[in-house]
């Protein structure tokens, strides 16, 4: 199962909406197949270690490990379980149960009226660990949130600006911090600022310094006050802007890779941002602030880990850095910066 496990992981930022599966064919001790889901509308990862096996006799006296329940429905690929059950397999040991409503159990039932011995819950934890971003999804109604920030040694994220100040980020860490981020964004589906960031940093938010896809760019502009010309809304990367429901006369100022959502920032924002995310199959989101973003969603609790840069320079003054409670925290050095992630 941990071998399954660090399969699936192989799949990571390329299987979304899908979850990351592994799996390993097992016969009198011995594999003698694995696969993973590589990437979202392509094979599952039980199809690719059947495929693997040359001598597809011994799949009738095997037994298949997988990390997440055999899917049950018709979706890009046919069903994993009905396959596992068509060919034979006659044990099947599952890391845990896959909770979205389409699954939830189905797999399993298929399995088990098939007549294969299923085990499951073999390195639960484990397996609920590697997919937290899709349970949250499906559990929660809502993407697995990661905050994430740089500040200085005094405290602060950024400087005192006035009409003068360039319009540019002010850096706080070092080129292996910044590789980092681009490296996470390739690894999440979407990444959210507000309107001051996007208008003081003039951010791309893109993958430049890593080699893997740009995520969706999602920015709170209530008033539509954005220039068009600002880098949110280059072609690099599709583009989201969620604006107040009284600007709906202004859709005719964007691109074709820009898509704007209109909600109402007075009244229960939050669930209307989540139900615009849902609707886009978006299950993981990163924060990059500033200041008043990140301090919301901190003060509603709607985080599940938050990843803070610490840079080597002091500003004085400035912009303050959100402050939480550093429970469960791992510290890593990055060069003369380090990294301090926080999980609830």
């Amino acid at each position: 199962m941990q071998r399954c496990i660090d399969l699936a992981k192989l799949g990571l930022g390329n299987t979304a909406p899908n979850p990351m599966v592994g799996s390993v064919i097992v016969h009198n001790g011995r594999i003698i197949g694995e696969g993973y889901h590589t990437k979202h509308g392509e094979p599952h990862a039980e199809v690719n270690a059947i495929n693997s096996v040359k001598d597809k006799y011994l799949l009738r006296k095997s037994t298949i490990y997988v990390n997440l329940e055999p899917c049950a429905h018709h979706g890009k690929t046919p069903p994993c379980a009905n396959l596992i059950s068509e060919i034979g397999i006659p044990e099947v040991v599952i890391g845990t149960v896959d909770t979205a409503a389409h699954v939830s159990g189905k797999g399993i039932n298929i399995l088990k009226e098939a007549g294969c011995r299923v085990v499951t819950g073999v390195l639960e934890k484990e397996s609920r660990e590697l997919n937290r971003r899709f349970f949250t999804f499906h559990e929660k109604q809502r993407p697995y949130i990661i905050l994430k920030w740089a500040q200085t040694k005094d405290g602060f994220i950024d400087i005192e600006r006035s009409t003068d100040t360039p319009i540019q980020p002010n850096w706080i860490t070092n080129q292996y911090a910044k590789a980092l981020v681009h490296k996470w964004r390739s690894e999440e589906q979407a990444i959210l600022v507000g309107t001051n960031t996007a208008l003081q940093d003039n951010p791309s938010l893109t993958t430049r310094n890593w080699k893997g896809k740009n995520p969706t760019r999602i920015v709170l502009d209530q008033h539509l006050t954005l220039p068009s010309h600002h880098n949110l809304f280059n072609y690099h990367a599709k583009t989201i802007v969620i604006a107040g429901t009284s600007l709906s006369d202004k859709k005719e100022k964007f691109a074709n890779n820009i898509g704007i959502k209109f909600v109402d920032y007075k009244k229960g924002f939050y669930l209307q941002l989540f139900k615009i995310l849902k609707e886009l199959d978006i299950q993981s989101i990163i924060i990059e602030g500033g200041e008043r973003v990140l301090n919301s969603f901190i003060k509603n609790n709607l985080w599940d880990e938050a990843r803070i840069f610490h840079g080597n320079m002091e500003f004085g003054k400035g912009v303050k850095a959100p402050k939480m409670v550093l429970d469960n925290e791992i510290l890593d050095q990055l060069g003369n910066s380090s990294l301090t992630f926080i999980r609830r």
